[in-house]
């Protein structure tokens, strides 16, 4: 059994897998919502588009750990 589950995390996603996850949902729920509940095949690099975008901006949003400095190229 997962440690997760011991100390009280349901799910057993580490925070960052919780935020991916969500985006995640978000996004299907909106593609499904455009669509009519209906996603035809042809549909789908449209939504694993938008979706990959999502998960993206989740990953922009965190901040470097501390001490990492940004890589700024030399005029």
């Amino acid at each position: 059994m997962d440690d997760a589950y011991v100390v009280g995390d349901p799910d057993g996603l580490s925070p960052l897998l919780q935020e991916i996850r969500d985006a995640v949902a978000r996004e299907l729920h909106a593609q499904l919502a455009m669509r009519a509940d209906r996603l035809d095949l042809a549909d789908l690099p449209e939504v694993a588009y938008q979706v990959t975008l999502r998960v993206d901006d989740v990953l922009n949003r965190r901040r470097p750990a501390t001490g990492a400095t940004a890589v700024v190229p030399s005029p």
